[in-house]
């Protein structure tokens, strides 16, 4: 990678950071023009894609960069997140699925896996996975968040059906 390649991708990165998502997907366009197998570029260009709403053409820029390194985990990852941002949560289980078969202790992984369960209605496996996220990452609110949430949901849901009985 060049120097001036470098540049270009933290200004990219920077202008992602503020917001301005349409000079960021300039930069990663031109990198990508100068290196098309631009891994960073690659997934930074498809989480600016993402944070603008445009789930499908994230997947897009992710997939780019699994064609060029399959074993990608922030690829895997964001493309999961990007799928299950457009609702489309079973293929999103299978890019964490993925992930995990690459690292098994990928809290984070577990994490999103644990999310689209839950969106999925599945609470208890949903809670399963946040609490195997957090035995190997104590501290990651997400998952302690979510674990709370579903295992709110849940009770509730039990609550429900004690009292229409």
């Amino acid at each position: 990678m060049s120097n001036k390649v470098d540049k270009m991708l933290a200004e990219a990165f920077e202008f992602a950071e503020d917001g301005n998502y349409f000079d960021a997907l300039r930069l990663y366009d031109l990198t990508l023009k100068k290196e098309p197998d631009n891994i960073s570029a690659l997934v930074d260009k498809g989480a600016t894609l993402q944070n603008m709403g445009k789930f499908k053409l994230a997947v897009r820029s992710y997939d780019k960069a699994l064609a060029v390194s399959p074993n990608n985990l922030d690829a895997l990852l964001n493309k999961g997140s990007a799928l299950h941002s457009d609702q489309k949560y079973q293929t999103a289980i299978e890019c964490y699925d993925a992930a995990l078969r690459i690292d098994k202790k990928c809290a984070m992984a577990l994490a999103y896996k644990g999310l689209s369960l839950g969106e999925m209605g599945q609470l208890q496996d949903a809670i399963k996975h946040f609490k195997k996220a957090l035995s190997i990452d104590n501290h990651y609110d997400l998952a302690n968040i979510s674990k709370k949430m579903a295992q709110e949901l849940l009770k509730s849901i039990k609550e429900k059906k004690t009292k229409t009985r």
